[in-house]
């Protein structure tokens, strides 16, 4: 097996080249004797001077091999690589057990030295005359044998156990010479870069050289460091280097690696990076490898290869470590890598064969190191034997291995037992070894290594063995060198001799070899180094499986020769894989690096427009000139073209076709209109108007023409005037109509009939003349000053640059926007007031619509002509003018052709006037058509007098009400009515009572307009409370109640069931906001609260009804309250029902609480079961059902009403009407389709609907009572007793048919009071009747539907209310609960939230001395002065007496600290009395001492007259006690100090006679003086205004205080302030006296006893303020008792102290002495 030498020993005998060094330099330490020795050997044999001889002790290695010759070369090869394991003590001399496992690769390496040296020495131009031998050592893989090895072959080992004898052999023979004591001067070996560290280091300062073969270390090539070192391999700085050409070569520039964690790895890698610096080449990953770790550590370089986008993956390692990586790899299937192979694997043979690694490693591209033949080495390899090498105990080993038979032994073979080559160790170990090759059997001489293929025959790959070859020629060339010389005895200068060759001259000559090999090829040294050449090999798949290396190239230097064609990819292919990170930009791109992430990682962004690149990879784009553009690839910069809208591309045309389609559709209709202009639909819409609106939205439609096409100058200025001119004429015409619509319906009103003269067709056309030419003249001074010019707009970007109508005054073009904006927001406006005018065909309508989209085109114009560019500016223009354009013509005559085309039966006046037919109006009529029947039937109301009628139909219009009122009222007989009357006919003559007024706004509309003519008015449905006021609209009466009342019913209802807490939603108008305003006030005080009012509007009443639904389901309010109209309600509930809201009482008004069209709504029922609510009130009308199901078009030819009834329920139509050709028309049913005619048997017996509906008779009822109320008042008037009277007599009291007046039926309405033929009283109050409600309740039934159920009644205000009966929203009989706080209990009160209604509070407990005693209580009553409340604060209980008594805690405590202070100063007073002879008593006026003492002792005793309950006399007794005592005590310290000054003063000069004012008389007196005058201030005091017990009141609490109160309070601050002065005085007096010469100077005693006296009084007062009750009292005992003893303990206690304890110091001298 074949296995290079290099990866060999780089994985079994190498570390990290850093870390040896350091190991290297211990080691150095260790052999530095054995330096010595070498070095003294060195210089003895080398320059033969005497030394003296140092010898080993043993010699380590008993493996060599040697050839006597002139010269010896010394071989260091590592030939068995398991080194003995013997541990070393340290307490005897070191042994080594041999190596064993004989490396056969390494063998090959000695028999090619051995060759070379042969092969030289049988050259007869290279060293001729010089035989070359060699000593050949095993290093055993050992650095300190190589170490000693080198130093023994260097040094000349004379006891070397060596093949010698003692006749030398000729080298011809091939026999082994004696080498012993001649050293060599040059060493081939180092196997590894650490030994050639270590042997360079060593032997550099001998000047020894060393080839190395096999040590690749770039360290090694600094000549500073190692000078003395050569090598025939390649550094690995050069490999890196060919590795990272061969990256950029095949543009691989995102790669992986794998690098060992080593010198070689690191330094690799390192070397990598710097070479593919700035050529594109990035690393995706580096992953490192430990030896002690590898399988670790292959296992997460192969997940990180795994997870890469990297398909090229370089690896620095040593084939072991790859091997692992390849399992691993292998295990996760990753075989689509393309690997980088370093020279440490690229040629192993392990790797090659094994299969696992075949699946991941097929098509490694590798370096190696250069291989080359050895001509004859084959034949020499396979030529020995044992036989004729009998002393070569390696090729014995050998042969031994490989054929299992021993070769016999040699007598003198280096395996001898002599004590000088091992250690008795090494001798047993050598015996062992003779024993083992002993068990062989002995070989038969016919072996023979001819025949065999054995990787140690094999010589194809000749690497590491060329590099020993080649070191072996470069030291012969070198010796050659060294040894020429012209003559033998020339300068010896200049040449030497093979037995005096110094190495340092060696060394100079081994720097300038230069020599060709036999191979030739051309061989020198570069510094340590040669030329880099490497093979590049390639593992490529063999049919029979394993893999073969393929030589691919060669590397020389720099320069790298690769057959490309010849590699075999990882893909299976010829194609060079891919590995990028981003593949390369291709032109009109720029590369765009990604944040983060290498520069090999980009994206490839297209160039912006205007900038161009050219070439592939560009990282920035170039602009282009502002004439120029890029063109669609972005690749070069092409001349922009000239660019406008034209009529050839598709925008142009896609517009043209747009404006000649409307030009030609506005032809047509202009065509429709002018043949049907005789039409009511043409005629009623100011045909003229539309003509020439038509015309000008022609002219619309073809000015935008004019945009379109190359501008010129004169194709700028007319498009502008053409689309400004055009336009306005178009507005203009809408305006105008709009204009006339306002003022046709406006001249309907009275006194405004004139003002039609201003909108006669002459003033329409001169307006619309006078709009257009302001904006002819706007146009003419715009174009005329600065018109719009053609211009080339660069300023946008594109490959074409735009040519187009430059606006060169933006004012001007504002201007006639501006104007045109004027006249349609004007339009708009006006538009939108006429609206709703009465007509079935309203255009103002239909013009506001058309302004809308006109505004709105307009308004998103300007925004877009702005931003848009080039020649979409006139595109959008143009779109706006035809948007606009369509939207006129579509919007304004699109449903007039529509009706004139499609639907001509609606081209009809009458249509164009009407309404479609509704059941309840229609019921109603009937309902007034059966009371007068029925009234015409009485015999006792209006007798002998018949009741006609006049029913018209408003349309639900207030103006067509409007109308319709003012032809009843005049006699219109061109009116449609249904007449019935008596009598001949003259006419319609003009009605005194109108029954109408459906809405309030309508009846308030008719109320003010008849009102002057007193035309009486009675509406059964306005409910507006405004229309009681009799001020405004005396003439009105209504049969429905005002919508106070039901507002008013509501309340009651939510103050009855004690609901507090309410929502409420109405409609935005007076009918919503009028009825929460009365509910507000009606609850007003009753502690209900609206919790949230939300209004809405018909306009927007989704929005408003989401907004609702969202407040109801936030609110806490479970209670809602509903004004508002039936269909707002259905969306209300609508939004309730899809967020779920179903837990609501809803309480309804009458305008949706009996709503069919709700009841019957599905999604009603999941949100509005329980609805409580008022309704309009019901009334059965007998036989009224029967009336209505016996009406038939055959009984009543002429009635129109109910032959349009009769075509929409039976679809058929009724025989003719009876009525004359000149009052009769065709029906609704002739106009719009010829109907079948009724068979007759059609009938409403069996009909079921709203209209023969008879159970919920409400708003029926009110008109029966309308026509009631009128045949009453007629009755009134027309009853009299003489009916001969004549009209003209003043006294008559009743009117005639004839000459009925309306004001006369206005007054007799007025009185009008009856009972119904149901039994009911009716009269008006005002113009109201009696509010009557009914109250319904919405049930859910078990068919799942919601039904109408009758619970109450409302009267006036009493309201009756079934409670048992009503179905709750909560589906129980409980009332539901809506409060949001719950009432307070007893003991409690209400506190308001800030911010929030009344109704939300707080409960509070009622404060000390205040009471609540029933639920809800808004405030707690406090209890009367002699009395408090009780601990539930619900009751006041009698407060008790307080006062500081003997039996509390406090009183005790004060009376024990009084008694305390009488009893110590009661013991003092015996002291100073028994002592009394002694200087300390007598020194201190003994005699105010003792009233002192006698008057503190008072002091102490007075304070307990405080205690105890204050009587009359207590009171009066206890402040004069305490006011007398203390001025006795102060007036006594005050005439001490005053003695104590006067006897000082006396001893001056002259102030002798001063003593005899200050002697004991005048002492006693001062004193009683003092006393007298505060006996006095006492004595008025409580004559005057004594204090007296009172209790005190005005302290809160269960107890009141019983205390003495100060009826004077001037006579307490009397004697305060008298005790105050003498204190004041006597502190004033006692400092100044404080510092009298005297040893014991009393003074001081009195002035710190003052000043406790004072703090505590001053502090007395205020706290004596601010004390409550009883506790004023305690704070006067406490000053007394703390004053009292401050002045008893300041003053007496240092004289007790020194009567009693220091008597020493109780002498006249020492109190005299200082």
């Amino acid at each position: 097996m074949h296995l290079n030498m290099d990866q060999k020993l780089k994985g079994k005998f190498t570390t990290s080249w850093d870390h040896e060094d350091l190991r290297l330099r211990a080691k150095e330490g260790s052999l530095s004797l054995l330096l010595l020795s070498a070095v003294g050997r060195q210089a003895g044999g080398l320059e033969g001077a005497q030394a003296t001889t140092c010898t080993r002790w043993s010699a380590l290695n008993n493996k060599v091999l040697s050839q006597d010759g002139d010269v010896i070369l010394g071989g260091l090869f590592n030939l068995y690589y398991i080194p003995s394991a013997v541990q070393q003590d340290f307490i005897k001399q070191p042994h080594y057990e041999p190596c064993t496992g004989l490396d056969l690769e390494t063998l090959k390496y000695l028999y090619a030295l051995a060759f070379a040296v042969d092969e030289i020495n049988g050259n007869s131009s290279l060293l001729p005359g010089v035989k070359l031998g060699y000593s050949i050592v095993d290093s055993c893989s050992r650095y300190p044998w190589a170490l000693q090895d080198a130093l023994s072959l260097v040094g000349g080992n004379t006891r070397s156990c060596s093949l010698t004898a003692p006749t030398p052999h000729s080298a011809s023979h091939g026999q082994p010479g004696d080498t012993s004591g001649k050293p060599v001067p040059l060493l081939i070996g180092a196997s590894s870069s650490t030994t050639g560290i270590i042997l360079s280091r060593t032997l550099g300062p001998l000047s020894i050289p060393i080839i190395s073969y096999l040590a690749t270390c770039p360290c090694l090539s600094d000549r500073l460091k190692f000078p003395n070192f050569f090598r025939t391999i390649p550094s690995d700085i050069y490999q890196a280097r060919a590795i990272a050409r061969l990256a950029i070569r095949f543009h691989w520039t995102w790669v992986g690696a794998v690098h060992a964690n080593t010198d070689y790895g690191q330094l690799a890698m390192q070397v990598f990076k710097e070479e593919i610096k700035g050529k594109g080449v990035c690393l995706d990953f580096v992953e490192t490898v430990h030896r002690e770790t590898i399988g670790r550590d292959a296992r997460r370089a192969a997940l990180t290869i795994q997870a890469s986008t990297a398909r090229v993956i370089l690896i620095f390692c040593w084939y072991t470590d790859v091997k692992k990586l390849f399992l691993e790899l292998n295990e996760r299937n990753v075989t689509d890598r393309q690997f980088l192979a370093s020279e440490a694997w690229s040629t192993s043979d392990d790797l090659l064969q094994d299969p696992a690694v075949s699946k991941v490693a097929s098509g490694v591209l590798g370096v190696a190191i250069r291989s080359s033949t050895i001509p004859g080495f084959e034949k020499y390899l396979r030529n020995l034997h044992p036989v004729s090498r009998p002393h070569d105990g390696f090729l014995r080993d050998f042969w031994e291995k490989e054929f299992g038979c021993s070769a016999g032994e040699a007598a003198s073979f280096s395996y001898s037992s002599s004590s000088h080559r091992a250690s008795n160790g090494s001798t047993s170990s050598l015996a062992k070894e003779s024993v083992q090759r002993a068990s062989l059997p002995p070989c038969s001489g016919t072996e023979s290594l001819e025949g065999l293929q054995h990787p140690f025959t094999d010589t194809s790959q000749l690497r590491v063995v060329y590099n020993v070859y080649l070191a072996v020629y470069a030291a012969a060339h070198a010796l050659h060198s060294l040894l020429s010389c012209s003559s033998r005895d020339g300068d010896i200068s200049t040449c030497s001799f093979p037995d005096h060759i110094k190495p340092k001259e060696l060394l100079q000559h081994l720097n300038q070899v230069n020599f060709t090999t036999p191979q030739g090829e051309m061989f020198y040294f570069q510094g340590a180094d040669t030329p880099a050449k490497y093979d590049l090999v390639n593992w490529q798949k063999t049919p029979e499986g394993p893999m073969k290396l393929v030589l691919i190239g060669h590397v020389d230097g720099f320069d790298l020769r690769l057959n490309q064609s010849a590699i075999q990819w990882s893909t299976g292919s010829n194609q060079v894989p891919v590995s990028v990170c981003s593949e390369i930009c291709p032109p009109g791109t720029r590369l765009a690096n990604r944040k983060g992430e290498p520069v090999c990682c980009f994206d490839c962004i297209q160039c912006a427009e205007g900038e161009i690149s050219n070439k592939i990879g560009s990282p920035h784009c170039d602009p282009c000139l502002s004439e120029f553009w890029s063109n669609a690839d972005r690749t070069a910069c092409v001349p922009r073209q000239l660019d406008f809208l034209s009529f050839n591309e598709t925008l142009g045309i896609t517009l043209t076709t747009a404006a000649v389609s409307g030009a030609t559709v506005t032809a047509a209709v202009f065509l429709v209109f002018v043949y049907y202009h005789q039409t009511p639909m043409v005629r009623a819409n100011n045909s003229e108007l539309s003509f020439l609106l038509l015309l000008s939205l022609k002219l619309c439609f073809l000015c935008s023409l004019l945009f379109i096409g190359r501008p010129s100058v004169w194709a700028c200025r007319f498009q502008q005037a053409a689309f400004g001119i055009s336009f306005v004429l178009c507005v203009s015409c809408l305006l105008v109509k709009t204009i006339v619509v306002l003022a046709v319906f406006r001249s309907a009103r009275p006194g405004a009939g004139s003002l039609m003269k201003w909108f006669g067709p002459r003033q329409q056309r001169g307006s619309v003349g006078l709009f257009t030419c302001i904006q002819v003249i706007i146009c003419a001074i715009w174009l005329s000053l600065s018109p719009p010019v053609p211009q080339q707009d660069f300023g946008l970007r594109g490959s074409k640059v735009t040519l187009r109508c430059a606006m060169a005054s933006v004012v001007g073009f504002s201007l006639v926007l501006g104007y045109i904006g004027l006249l349609a927001c004007t339009s708009l406006l006006l538009a939108f007031l006429a609206r709703k005018l009465p007509d079935n065909f309203n255009e103002a309508k239909l013009i506001t619509f058309s302004m809308l989209i006109f505004c709105a085109v307009w308004v998103a114009f300007v925004p877009a002509y702005i931003s848009s560019p080039g020649k979409y500016v006139v595109a959008v223009e143009i779109f706006a003018i035809l948007a606009s354009s369509y939207g006129l013509l579509l919007c304004i005559f699109a449903p007039k052709c529509f009706i004139i085309l499609l639907k001509p039966e609606k081209n009809t006046k009458k249509h164009l006037m009407a309404r479609y037919l509704e059941d309840l109006p229609l019921q109603y009529i009937y309902a007034m058509v059966f009371a007068l029947e029925e009234i015409n039937h009485s015999t006792t109301l209006l007798p002998g007098v018949k009741l006609g009628y006049h029913i018209h139909d408003s349309c639900a219009l207030p103006l067509w009400a409007l109308r319709t009122a003012l032809s009843l009222v005049g006699g219109d007989r061109s009116s449609c009515n249904l007449t019935e009357e008596t009598g001949e006919r003259r006419g319609d003559p003009p009605v005194p009572l109108i029954i109408g007024g459906d809405s309030s706004i309508t009846a308030l509309i008719l109320s003010r307009l008849l009102g002057p003519l007193s035309v009486p008015l009675m509406s059964y449905t306005a409910s507006c409370p405004c229309l009681s006021d009799r001020r405004q609209f005396p003439n009105f009466f209504r049969t429905m109640p005002s919508d106070i009342y039901q507002a008013r019913a509501i309340a009651q209802l939510a103050i009855r069931l004690k609901w507090t807490w309410i929502g409420a939603v109405v409609a935005k108008n007076s009918y919503g906001l009028t009825a929460i305003k009365i509910f507000q006030e009606e609850t007003q005080g009753a502690g209900v609260c609206l919790a949230f009012v939300e209004t809405l509007r018909r306009e927007n009443i989704v929005s408003d009804a989401k907004q609702a639904a969202l407040a109801i389901q936030a609110s806490t309010a479970k209670v809602i309250l509903i004004f508002t109209w039936y269909t707002d309600v259905r969306e209300l509930f609508l939004q309730l029902a899809q967020r779920n809201v179903t837990d609501r009482q809803f309480l309804a008004s009458e305008a949706w609480s009996t709503s069919v069209n709700l009841l019957e709504n599905p999604s009603t029922l999941k949100v509005a079961r329980g609805v409580l609510g008022v309704a309009i009130r019901s009334s059965p009308i007998p036989g009224f059902e029967k009336y209505l199901r016996n009406l038939n078009p055959s009984h009543r030819p002429d009635d129109k009403f109910l032959r349009e009834f009769w075509e929409k329920m039976f679809n058929c139509r009724p025989g003719p009407s009876n009525l004359s050709s000149s009052t009769s028309s065709p029906s609704r049913a002739d106009q719009r389709a010829p109907l079948p005619l009724c068979v007759g048997t059609e009938s409403l017996e069996v009909v079921q609907n709203l209209f023969t509906d008879t159970s919920q008779l409400r708003v029926t009822y009110n008109v029966y009572l309308a026509a009631y109320a009128a045949a009453h008042a007629l009755h009134s008037l027309l009853s009299c007793p003489n009916n001969d009277s004549s009209p003209g007599n003043g006294s008559s009291t009743c009117s005639f048919l004839k000459h009925i007046q309306p004001i006369e039926v206005l007054q007799h309405l007025s009185t009008v009071n009856f009972t119904t033929p149901q039994g009911e009283m009716f009269y008006f109050q005002g113009a109201d009747v009696p509010a009557k409600y009914d109250l319904v309740n919405w049930q859910k039934t078990p068919e799942g539907r919601l039904k109408l159920v009758l619970i109450g009644r409302v009267d006036g205000f009493d309201i009756r209310l079934n409670e048992s009966a009503i179905q709750w929203s909560t589906g129980s009989n409980q009332v539901p609960v809506s409060v949001c706080s719950e009432s307070c209990p007893p003991g409690t009160r209400m506190a308001s939230r800030k911010g929030e209604p009344v109704c939300c509070f707080d409960c509070i407990s009622c404060a000390d001395g205040e009471i609540s005693n029933k639920t809800g209580s808004p405030h707690c009553d406090p209890c009367p002065s002699e009395f408090w409340s009780n601990s539930e604060r619900t009751a006041c209980v009698p407060r008790q007496l307080d006062f500081l008594s003997f039996n509390e805690t406090l009183g005790i405590t004060l009376t024990t600290v009084a008694i305390s202070g009488v009893v110590v100063t009661t013991a003092v007073f015996v002291m100073f009395l028994y002592y009394r002879q002694t200087p300390m008593v007598r020194a201190n006026n003994s005699e105010l001492s003792f009233l002192l003492l006698l008057s503190l002792k008072l002091c102490f005793l007075c304070s307990l007259v405080f205690i105890g309950r204050p009587s009359v006399w207590a009171c009066r007794f206890q402040q004069a006690a305490f006011g007398i005592s203390f001025v006795l005590c102060v007036s006594c310290l005050q005439v001490k100090t005053i003695v104590v000054l006067a006897a000082f003063r006396s001893a001056r000069p002259g102030a002798g006679s001063l003593m005899k004012w200050f002697g004991p008389r005048q002492q006693r007196g001062s004193v009683c003086v003092f006393t007298c005058i505060q006996v006095i201030i006492c004595v008025i005091w409580l004559s005057l205004s004594p204090p007296l017990p009172k209790p005190d009141f005005e302290i809160p609490g269960l107890k009141v205080t019983l205390k003495c109160a100060m009826a004077s309070v001037v006579g307490f601050s009397l004697v305060l302030g008298y005790i105050g002065l003498l204190a004041c005085t006597s502190l004033l007096l006692a400092f100044l006296a404080r510092k009298l010469p005297d040893n014991f100077n009393e003074a001081k005693l009195i002035t710190f006893s003052m000043l406790i006296f004072c703090a505590v009084w001053v502090a007395f007062v205020p706290a004596y303020i601010s004390s409550p009750g009883k506790y004023a009292v305690a704070v006067e005992i406490f000053a007394i008792l703390a004053s009292s003893y401050g002045l008893l303990f300041c003053i007496f206690a240092p004289k007790c102290f020194i009567i009693l304890l220091r008597p020493e110091k109780n002498t006249k001298k020492h109190l005299m002495a200082r």
